[in-house]
């Protein structure tokens, strides 16, 4: 029986186009020891005040930030990160002398980046004596209610009195001046919303308690204690009120107070950096830190639905947000042509073809979309949509990983952290293949550092294939 070469089982009898290109860039890959899954990830921030305060989980160390920018640059410049998440980039380089500059499309981290901001303008003083104000001007507030418009998955999310207190909360907000005295009060609701609701976060779900409204399937969960409202934002101010005027550990307050001589304002754009990047001139940076969302099915529109929704966004809001996002959830629709459109608009047809060009003449990826097909067709992956998940994903990151090279100047640098990924047992290199990309727009690889530690495959994968490790990487590219 004549084998297809098209099958996952027949590319591994010979040498693979990924295996190429690893082969032709090992020696760009060097395991550090200075690198750990902590500092790549929210967890080394933990002793930030802004991420006790909040629970978002997303990005990495400050300290990872500050690392690159003091090894690889001699003073300070133009810092970006297009994918800016909560600001960690901006407040870690503006705290060594930096002007930040940060795209965020997710209204979650750029409300909590502006919140940083007017939280820095306060005075303790000033904020303890309105925070032992707030119960009894809360307790005589009449303004009209304000009501949040839920959506289908945050609906019943609260106990019915629990969400009464927050909505006369949001109400009383409106009514609160000076404006950084508001948005620290904004700032706190939105962080005590998981403690107050029947649902927490998991993975790329909110997972929910069975004291919940909801019809569930499948084991009960019951996620332990459910605060009031009324406990939980008294808890959450103090909590701010305290770290605030903490003066034994002055450290801890370095990013929200930043050296007076080169403090400078924190430039945050909320949109997608597939079209904010081309407004930026040529190489109008000097370095990018930044890491994208993986290419790992997790849905930040579901992680983060209930924050949403108390920014005020809608049902129509959060669906064009979860299609703007870069394709990186199995619902992700194609955008290829909606580039187009934008670069021809901006009279960069021929850019936008050769970014094309780029995007399919690396064989590793034509490799590992045929892979991706053959395992759909064999019914081996447990979602249809995973290949045009991953195509998408690759392909707007070339578009991305062009503008980076067009606004950074020559011997700039550009650092991502992003992480290898697995789908029907077969390993998708993504350091490998966004590498090769950043080499055809005029990046030279200087390292692809590697973790001592990489990441274990799923549970449901380990059933499966075994317990195996994908690499977790930080890619240093320079441009010539």
């Amino acid at each position: 029986m004549m084998l297809d070469l098209h099958t996952p089982q027949a590319v591994r009898l010979f040498p693979t186009e990924r295996q190429k290109l690893y082969n032709r860039l090992e020696k760009k890959f060097e395991t550090s020891s200075k690198l750990n899954r902590q500092g790549v990830s929210f967890q080394a921030s933990k002793t930030s005040p802004i991420y006790r305060w909040v629970k978002y989980k997303e990005g990495f160390s400050a300290e990872l930030v500050k690392y690159f920018l003091s090894e690889y640059s001699k003073k300070p410049g133009r810092l970006l990160d297009p994918f800016a998440g909560s600001g960690t980039t901006l407040f870690a380089g503006r705290e060594l002398g930096w002007e930040s500059h940060g795209i965020e499309l997710l209204p979650v981290g750029t409300f909590i980046v502006k919140a940083r901001e007017s939280i820095a303008s306060l005075k303790p003083v000033q904020l303890t004596e309105f925070v032992n104000s707030i119960p009894k001007q809360l307790q005589g507030f009449e303004g009209s209610e304000r009501k949040i418009e839920h959506i289908s998955i945050t609906k019943d999310a609260f106990p019915e009195e629990t969400e009464h207190h927050l909505n006369r909360y949001l109400s009383f907000c409106e009514t609160v001046e000076p404006e950084p005295l508001q948005t620290t009060l904004r700032l706190a609701g939105l962080a005590v919303l998981e403690d107050i609701s029947f649902t927490r976060k998991d993975g790329q779900y909110l997972r929910w308690d069975h004291r919940s409204n909801r019809t569930l399937s499948g084991k009960l969960f019951d996620k332990g204690r459910i605060y009031s409202f009324d406990e939980a934002i008294t808890k959450k101010l103090n909590q701010i009120v305290e770290d605030l005027a903490d003066t034994r550990t002055p450290s801890l307050f370095e990013e929200l107070n930043p050296i007076p001589n080169v403090a400078k304002a924190i430039n945050i754009i909320e949109g997608s950096c597939l079209k904010e990047l081309s407004c930026f001139p040529e190489g109008y940076f000097d370095f990018t830190v930044t890491s994208p969302p993986y290419c790992n099915r997790y849905d930040y529109t579901r992680t983060y639905a209930l924050e949403l929704v108390y920014l005020g966004l809608g049902n129509n809001d959060v669906r064009q947000l979860r299609q703007t996002m870069l394709s990186c959830t199995v619902e992700n629709k194609d955008k290829i042509e909606s580039l187009r459109q934008s670069y021809n608009t901006i009279d960069k047809a021929g850019v936008f073809e050769r970014i094309l060009r780029i995007y399919e003449s690396s064989d590793a990826m034509d490799e590992v979309n045929t892979i991706l097909l053959a395992l759909n067709a064999q019914e081996k992956l447990n979602n249809s949509n995973i290949p045009r998940m991953v195509k998408n994903y690759f392909l707007e990151l070339c578009f991305v990983i062009y503008e980076l090279a067009r606004v950074t100047r020559s011997g700039g640098y550009c650092v991502m952290v992003n992480d290898n990924v697995r789908y029907g047992g077969e390993e998708i290199p993504v350091d490998l293949i966004l590498s090769e990309f950043a080499e055809g727009f005029g990046f030279e690889i200087e390292k692809i550092l590697v973790l001592p530690r990489g990441k274990g495959n799923s549970s449901q994968q380990m059933g499966v294939y075994g317990r195996t490790e994908v690499r977790k990487c930080v890619y240093v590219w320079r441009r010539k």
